[in-house]
């Protein structure tokens, strides 16, 4: 296995930190902001709600690639400014990562019955009370699980920032196997298959803790 050795596993080693380090940002950007925003959306607050479903709405239907392609080659030829593919793939991930988590907090606190609301302004909580002290607790139970399934997705859908030349974990097995292709027929298989396994190692016990605590929590 020499193509996974020395060398190579260094860059390999690098391609999966640079992988990690978008995918960790865009997540923590996410966790923040789309929880307001979530918070906000349900509110039912109509100046609210309706333009968030709007940049909802818009976020899903173009696909990632696609909002790549836009944030780094078309935002810096339209606005002449410089956008590294870094920043790019971060912006891209955070932005979607935000209205996806959005969602998936909106969904969660409307699921909370009424009359916990009713119960806490009976208490005489306050409207941010009644968000921090009843209806996020109450909520969390239903919005962890799908929430670590939403950051499983994220940490294989950054594979894409190899199409914008972000030297991630895909982008340098792809140069690993130019390399040694003619040498090695089984560069390919050997390179990707390596790959393959390491987004396995890293999702798969993501998805199997949020089965987990689904089954447990439903």
């Amino acid at each position: 296995m020499e193509l996974l050795s020395g060398e190579n596993l260094i860059r390999l080693l690098g391609g999966l930190g640079l992988t990690l380090q978008i995918a960790l940002i865009s997540i923590a950007v996410s966790l923040a902001l789309g929880l307001v925003l979530g918070i906000l959306m349900a509110s039912g607050r109509r100046a609210l709600y309706i333009p968030l479903k709007i940049c909802l709405e818009i976020v899903r239907i173009m696909p990632p690639i696609v909002w790549l392609f836009i944030v780094y080659f078309g935002a810096s030829k339209a606005f002449g400014i410089h956008i590294s593919n870094i920043a790019a793939s971060i912006i891209v991930f955070s932005v979607w990562g935000i209205f996806e988590m959005m969602d998936l907090v909106r969904g969660a606190v409307l699921s909370i019955p009424k009359h916990q609301f009713e119960s806490a302004e009976a208490l005489a909580f306050s409207r941010s009370q009644i968000y921090l002290y009843v209806i996020l607790p109450l909520a969390m139970r239903r919005l962890v699980p799908a929430t670590i399934n939403l950051f499983s997705r994220m940490i294989k859908t950054t594979s894409i920032a190899v199409l914008i030349g972000v030297i991630e974990l895909v982008k340098v097995g792809q140069q690993i196997i130019e390399v040694n292709v003619f040498r090695d027929n089984y560069a390919p298989l050997i390179i990707y298959g390596a790959i393959f396994f390491v987004y396995f190692l890293i999702c798969y016990p993501i998805s199997a803790l949020s089965k987990k605590l689904e089954n447990r929590w439903s």
